[in-house]
């Protein structure tokens, strides 16, 4: 059977023991150098100045939001095909997440954004899903003229160089990052991020992920408890040597796929060479089907994902509004194993399954 992802694959490829078994003999499991090391390194690698870890990818989210103390009920745009958990961020805060479609690239369409602001709109949220990094240019002005704050959910997208010279986490006011094991550059469990180039904010946000905490036993916020631990930093600093290298892989084997998949009934993602390609998309009106046989074959797929946000019973409240794009992407996606631990043979058998599929 080929794995859609074989983690326990990746993870055999760095010398994880090592870093761990120095993390135990340190005696220092929290807020130690390595904490203090990878937030060194992964703002080096973002192109910020500051960056604040924390124990997950939705933490990272809540806490940008938090410190931006948005007044109740302010409503914040964000696309209708991202994962539950960027929405999940805004109404976690007690604000109103306001759904847009995305572009044909699955990033959130700009213009879209500019029909749903209204003046309790606060700020921009845009997820550079399955590592298409979205249209920040036209994103910032956007928000600039609107005097909106913009937020990136770069939880699929690490490592995008956004028009040859920054990076995700880098193009607005902050970015927040997952480090969930499945993703580009991932944890042994759960992990998160936060990059800005803002002092105030950053400062902020180390207070609120550690209860509020100004110093010891004095808290000047409402805070929270999210912090990575030393062991997953340890990891990380360790699989950050291979990130560029791991994006590199995928891109080629997501070009391989894209110039040789040629079954009519299925449509193939846009290639771009600014993807890291967290996820390799494709559609099919027969997902089901073509998932089973692809399984019968030794193939194993996922799917990203089953039901949208906006029909989940959690967010009954957004009225089942309908999103046609979204709706489509939802019933039709099915991803193929796209990663640097598949061969050229097995590679070549995806696509001469896909196919001879009828």
């Amino acid at each position: 059977m080929i794995k859609y992802l074989d983690l326990k694959a990746i993870n055999n490829k760095f010398n994880l023991s090592n870093a761990i078994k120095d993390t135990l003999d340190s005696g220092c499991y929290l807020f130690g150098k390595k904490i203090e090391e990878f937030e060194k390194e992964w703002a080096k690698y973002c192109k910020v100045k500051y960056c604040i870890s924390c124990g997950n990818g939705l933490n990272a989210l809540e806490l940008i939001i938090k410190a931006f103390d948005f007044p109740k009920e302010s409503e914040i745009i964000v696309a209708a095909n991202t994962y539950i958990a960027t929405i999940l961020a805004i109404s976690n805060n007690g604000l109103i997440p306001v759904l847009v479609e995305p572009k044909t690239n699955y990033t959130i369409d700009p213009d879209e954004i500019e029909k749903a602001i209204t003046d309790n709109t606060k700020a921009i949220l845009v997820t550079h899903l399955y590592g298409y990094p979205c249209d920040m240019d036209k994103i910032n002005d956007i928000a600039a003229f609107h005097n909106l704050k913009v937020i990136e959910d770069c939880a699929q997208a690490h490592g995008i160089i956004y028009k040859g010279i920054k990076r995700t986490g880098s193009l607005c006011d902050a970015g927040a990052f997952s480090f969930y094991p499945s993703k580009n550059l991932g944890a042994l469990g759960d992990a998160g991020a936060i990059t800005t180039n803002n002092k105030e904010l950053a400062d902020k946000i180390r207070k609120l992920r550690n209860y509020g905490m100004a110093s010891k036993n004095i808290f000047e916020y409402k805070g929270t408890n999210s912090r990575m631990d030393e062991i997953q930093a340890a990891v990380l600093l360790e699989k950050m040597k291979d990130l560029d290298n791991e994006n590199k892989k995928r891109k080629l084997i997501a070009k391989k796929y894209i110039d040789n998949i040629k079954n009519p009934k299925i449509q193939l993602p846009e290639f771009d060479t600014k993807c890291i390609w967290h996820v390799f998309p494709i559609h099919c009106e027969q997902r089901n089907e073509l998932k089973q046989y692809l399984y019968d074959k030794g193939i194993e797929t996922a799917i990203h994902y089953p039901i949208p946000p906006h029909l989940q019973k959690a967010y009954e409240e957004l009225n089942i509004k309908i999103y046609p794009k979204t709706e489509w992407i939802y019933n039709t996606e099915l991803s193929l194993p796209c990663n640097s631990t598949l061969t050229d043979e097995e590679i070549n058998y995806i696509i001469k399954v896909i196919n001879t599929w009828i």
